[in-house]
């Protein structure tokens, strides 16, 4: 048995809760001399011999990608899945993001395999995992009405949209329509299912389950093959008080924003020019009813996409039409984003690890997004109650496209980054699509051809950020 997995069996005994046990196990150090000795060769996607795959980020990409690389039946005995995380699982916009996603939402570009794949996929796993935050509900647009604090019934003056006008929805508002009746419009809170993957590959039984090790990753080790390609040896991390090494056959880099960091880890050889969008976003506590008591069950699931409130300069994006602003959730909690004020971090202070450590939120922007909450929702402007403020990165690759596929020149060396406002969206689709590549050599799910990592090592500029440039707008969602 491994550490992962009984050090959760550990847990089960002690607290007699199912709580999963995060363990740093201790790391293989090897030499390049002796990992060339050993003659596993990574290149080598149809081997016998037992791989040894670590995947840099503990965030929904990352855990997705360790999740179907253990489910795979392509993995060969023997084999070894780690995460290396440097602060804690879901410790960024994985833990802080709405979860919201659409099946039919897609350009019709590249990446609509991905949101049609990923929809799917999360239907089933979520049955399987037991996400209690996974639920499909109807998507309303709302006009900002006249400021007004007064309640309002909304039901009454738009009977035919009755059935999914939400009970909190009863302040001031302008013109509601349907966007959307819960047939392809989905929610899942990312840390819970984050969580549930790793509860579920490190149940007893499940082997080799996923080993979690906590420590930033300072560089790759490798060795040239006889074409002159550099084959994956190992990973080196610093947990904090010593840098060690992490045996490895492959490594898969999904670290959202800060995958451009790979740049150096991969001597140059790949170019990940990122731009991180850091946006606010904050939650509200369930109102409570006449007898104070909190009641969940009355937090009616309908997503709001608002249309730009100058009043209290709120907003998705500018020059915008419907966008997602509020998620009322199972837990009865509400998540509002699309505040307004982000800044945009350039891939040089993203290489300098800007804000891994700490995101705070923008004082300002929570009390803005507050007041028009309230302005919109009577319930919670008299019964309401703020519970956090947070803030986190969007990872935005200068045409809009994710990074996925290997890094040309290296052998077991891969790259799964850069998916915007759509990273928790597709993840168990990216997950599926990077589990394919590494143990069968090709990707069968997605094609992988315009992700290409490589796309900008060359000298070509592309114009746009986050979206595609005439395509859609960057937002603040998500």
């Amino acid at each position: 048995m491994n550490a992962a997995v009984s050090g959760y069996a550990l847990l089960l005994a002690v607290t007699g809760r199912a709580t999963l046990a995060f363990l740093s196990p201790s790391p293989i150090g090897i030499s390049t001399n002796m990992r060339a000795a050993s003659g596993s060769d990574n290149s080598n996607n149809d081997s016998k011999v037992g791989r040894h795959i670590v995947v840099v980020g503990g965030g929904i990409q990352g855990t997705s990608c360790a999740f179907h690389l253990h489910q795979s039946s392509h993995l060969t005995p023997g084999s070894t899945i780690t995460i290396l995380e440097s602060q804690k699982l879901a410790s960024a916009a994985s833990g802080k993001g709405g979860g919201f996603m659409a099946r039919s939402w897609g350009d019709g570009t590249d990446t609509q395999t991905l949101h049609e794949l990923a929809f799917d996929m999360y239907e089933s796993l979520s049955v399987e995992l037991n996400v209690e935050s996974y639920r499909k509900l109807p998507v309303i647009s709302v006009a900002p009405g006249p400021k007004s604090n007064e309640k309002q019934d909304n039901k009454k003056k738009n009977p035919q949209l009755a059935g999914i006008i939400p009970n909190w929805l009863d302040g001031s508002v302008g013109r509601l329509s349907p966007m959307g009746w819960g047939e392809d419009t989905a929610q899942v809170t990312p840390k819970e299912f984050v969580d549930k993957m790793m509860e579920y590959v490190n149940q007893p039984g499940k082997e080799p389950g996923v080993k979690i090790v906590i420590g930033k990753c300072t560089g790759i080790e490798s060795v040239e093959d006889g074409d002159g390609d550099k084959v994956v040896t190992g990973v080196k991390y610093h947990n904090g008080q010593e840098e060690s090494i992490l045996l490895a056959d492959d490594v898969i880099v999904a670290a959202g924003p800060w995958a451009c960091q790979a740049e150096q880890w991969f001597d140059n050889a790949v170019k990940l020019p990122m731009e991180g969008i850091k946006s606010t976003s904050i939650v509200w506590k369930p109102p409570l009813d006449d007898d104070g008591n909190v009641n969940i069950d009355a937090v009616e699931a309908t997503a709001l996409f608002c249309g730009e409130d100058s009043r209290f300069g709120t907003h998705l994006l500018p020059h915008s039409i419907r966008k997602v602003e509020v998620y009322p959730r199972p837990d009865g909690t509400v998540y509002i984003c699309g505040i307004g004020g982000s800044d945009y971090i350039t891939t040089a202070q993203l290489q300098a690890s800007a804000f891994l450590e700490d995101c705070p939120p923008k004082s300002d922007r929570v009390a803005a997004a507050s007041s028009a909450f309230q302005m919109m929702s009577n319930s919670y402007a008299t019964k309401g109650e703020l519970s956090h403020a947070q803030a986190c990165m969007r990872p935005c690759p200068p045409d809009a496209k994710p990074y996925m596929g290997q890094v040309a020149g290296w052998k077991g060396a891969y790259i799964n980054a850069g998916h915007n406002c759509w990273g928790i969206a597709w993840a168990p689709a990216c997950g599926k699509a990077i589990a394919e590549l590494v143990l069968e050599g090709r990707c069968r799910s997605v094609n992988l051809e315009p992700f290409d990592p490589a796309r900008f090592t060359s000298s070509r500029e592309r114009g746009g950020r986050g979206r595609k440039k005439g395509s859609a707008n960057v937002g603040e969602q998500w």
